[in-house]
């Protein structure tokens, strides 16, 4: 398990501090309104990315006709709209396209990582605009959840290559203020068993701490070995989500 000693309290990074979990309801708009601006798209109240950087798409909880109208204008007709854990419902109007149970599992206040897993960051090497034919591959075979082109521009990822070919890697995605989502944490079929999803995971934690924000995660509820394996590095489950696509009209 992660110690926790002392560690960052107080501010974090810019719009936000470490112990505000309000914004973690809404990571897409908050992101979207923020650090991520420049990597989305706005109108009126509604609020989605790039179709290169993420599917990702937000409203607020108390939308209403209107939001979803400059949404469905964002987006076109007969797109999908990728609305993460957002709360409002959609019109009658929008087809759903999947429903999938989660968790968000958030890094505890004043929490430390683990110092040797912290450490032990030999090989981890950042990736870069050159990677991402080779991150996009390691997408396909392991499918740890949506990944576009750009998506790397959301913040730093790290990866671990086995004789020059990528076999596992793990970045920063949404951003609300103050805090920073660990995502696309996935390991090559071969390369399972060796602790490289710890490694990267504890690598980022590390580096997010570094910058005075808390780490937080999304999982598919079902995928237990995932939650174990993140509550094993000090994650707490904050609450359960529920991740809904639709088709706009």
């Amino acid at each position: 398990m992660a110690s926790h000693g002392s560690g960052h309290s107080g501010k974090s990074g810019p719009g936000g501090r470490s112990g505000d979990t309000a914004v973690l309801d809404d990571p897409v708009g908050a992101s979207l309104r923020g650090h991520h601006a420049r990597l989305g798209r706005r109108q009126g109240r509604a609020a989605t990315y790039l179709p290169e950087v993420a599917t990702f798409s937000a409203v607020p909880a108390d939308a209403d006709a209107a939001d979803w109208a400059d949404l469905a204008q964002l987006l076109g007709p007969d797109a999908l709209a990728d609305m993460f854990s957002c709360r409002a419902t959609p019109p009658p109007a929008w087809r759903p396209v999947f429903v999938l149970e989660g968790r968000q599992l958030v890094w505890p206040a004043g929490a430390r990582p683990d110092r040797a897993a912290a450490a032990n960051d030999a090989g981890l090497v950042e990736l870069g605009a050159a990677d991402v034919p080779e991150m996009l591959d390691l997408i396909a075979r392991t499918r740890p959840g949506p990944f576009r082109p750009r998506t790397r521009e959301l913040g730093t990822y790290l990866g671990i290559r086995d004789r020059g070919r990528l076999v596992a890697m793990a970045g920063e995605r949404l951003r609300p203020p103050g805090w920073t989502e660990i995502s696309a944490v996935c390991t090559d079929p071969e390369a399972r068993g060796k602790g490289h999803a710890a490694r990267l995971t504890s690598a980022l934690v590390d580096r997010v701490l570094a910058r005075r924000e808390r780490p937080f995660l999304h999982v598919a509820e079902a995928n237990t070995a995932a939650i174990a394996l993140y509550e094993r590095l000090g994650f707490t489950s904050r609450t359960p989500v529920v991740f809904r696509g639709f088709r706009t009209p």
